[in-house]
């Protein structure tokens, strides 16, 4: 280890910052969890808080960023990939040594935080708003000075009103001192006073601070909708699980019941729908032949829809026709293809009749047999 600090640090410089970079090789090695924190705007009495706080769920270290670049070149053979850090030592960095996983230590730093009042030249962390409402104060020289900062108000009930809401200072921009001055005065503290997570290295992974932002409801409400829309599919392709077999057995069922209807599979299970299916099908057939049908216990007549009684001509008003002319009547065409359909019509529904009673018959069988 000597033999590498003294080929990283020369030999002019003070030994405590060789203790420095010897100290923080030693912490690499032994903590599975390295981060790199931005302190920067952090005034001291907060930090001491927050260490004091944070105090025996890791190991914090601040020192000048070319020490830790020195302690991170020096530490890369015995842990691949700590070199990586280096791109994320901005602003005024310090390192985190911990054994809790990434995710848990970005939450437990995020809740220590504590807002704080704005103060100009500083970065919006995100939109700044002031909202609509009434104030505190009296009409004045403040009309004026949120004009100044971008804010309409007005009178309203004898105190200062802000018309509409409207953001004053846009995430990332720096923030104006007038600006900065109107929201002491209103109370808004946009700012957070905490240890800003930047990077944390883990088994030669690099985790940025966007990914170990976890919304917790946010998260919650993905793993709903991954399961539902996991259950849906499996359900869709029939892939049998302890969610799905269930609902896959009824569906088999109702399928399996819809082809032996469709197909009239005779089964106990759907005769009484085969039944009702076939009286559907023989009176729609009884209406387009234009056919009366007769049901009796064990078979079904059939006869035309004609007069039963019509009265025949008297054979002497037939002998006069004959004599009156002797003229042949031939049908038309159309008379002829009417007749023929009509024949046809008949044809199928004396066919249906036996199919129907075939059904009948068997349906009274499978009574029989239940009786017995």
């Amino acid at each position: 280890m000597e033999q590498e600090l003294k080929s990283k640090v020369q030999a002019h410089v003070a030994e405590y910052k060789k203790e420095i970079v010897g100290n923080l090789i030693n912490l690499i090695s032994e903590y599975p969890i390295i981060a790199v924190v931005n302190m920067e705007n952090l005034p001291a009495p907060q930090l001491q808080t927050m260490r004091a706080q944070l105090r025996g769920k890791f190991v914090m270290t601040m020192t000048k960023r070319r020490l830790i670049k020195l302690a991170f070149e020096a530490a890369k053979a015995k842990k691949k990939g700590i070199e990586t850090l280096e791109a994320h030592l901005g602003g005024m960095p310090a390192l985190i040594f911990t054994k809790e996983n990434p995710f848990k230590l970005s939450k437990t730093l995020q809740k220590s935080k504590s807002p704080a009042p704005a103060k100009a030249g500083q970065t919006a962390p995100r939109d700044i708003v002031v909202s609509k409402g009434a104030t505190s104060f009296a009409p004045g020289p403040i009309i004026g000075e949120l004009a100044m900062a971008g804010i309409k108000s007005g009178v309203e009930g004898g105190k200062v009103a802000i018309k509409e809401d409207v953001v004053v200072v846009k995430s990332g921009e720096k923030i104006k001192p007038k600006v900065a001055e109107i929201l002491i005065r209103l109370g808004i503290q946009p700012m957070e006073v905490g240890l800003d997570l930047v990077a944390v290295f883990e088994n030669g992974l690099v985790y940025t601070r966007d990914v170990l932002s976890v919304d917790e409801s946010e998260y919650k409400s993905r793993l709903a909708n991954a399961s539902r829309w996991a259950f849906n599919l499996a359900t869709y392709i029939s892939y049998p699980t302890k969610s799905t077999i269930n609902l896959l057995i009824g569906k088999a069922y109702n399928d399996a019941k819809a082809i032996g209807i469709a197909q009239n599979i005779f089964d106990k299970g759907i005769i009484d729908f085969l039944l009702g299916k076939a009286q559907q099908q023989m009176l729609s057939l009884k209406t387009a032949a234009n056919i009366e049908v007769v049901e009796t216990k064990h078979e079904i007549q059939t006869e035309r829809k004609e007069e039963k009684h019509k009265q025949l001509p008297e054979k002497k008003e037939i002998t006069e026709q004959k004599h009156e002319s002797t003229e042949i009547k031939v049908p038309t065409r159309e008379e002829l293809e009417a007749n023929i359909k009509m024949r046809e019509k008949q044809k199928e529904a004396k066919e249906f009749e036996k199919i129907y009673h075939d059904i009948h018959k068997k349906a009274i069988e499978e009574q029989d047999k239940k009786q017995d």
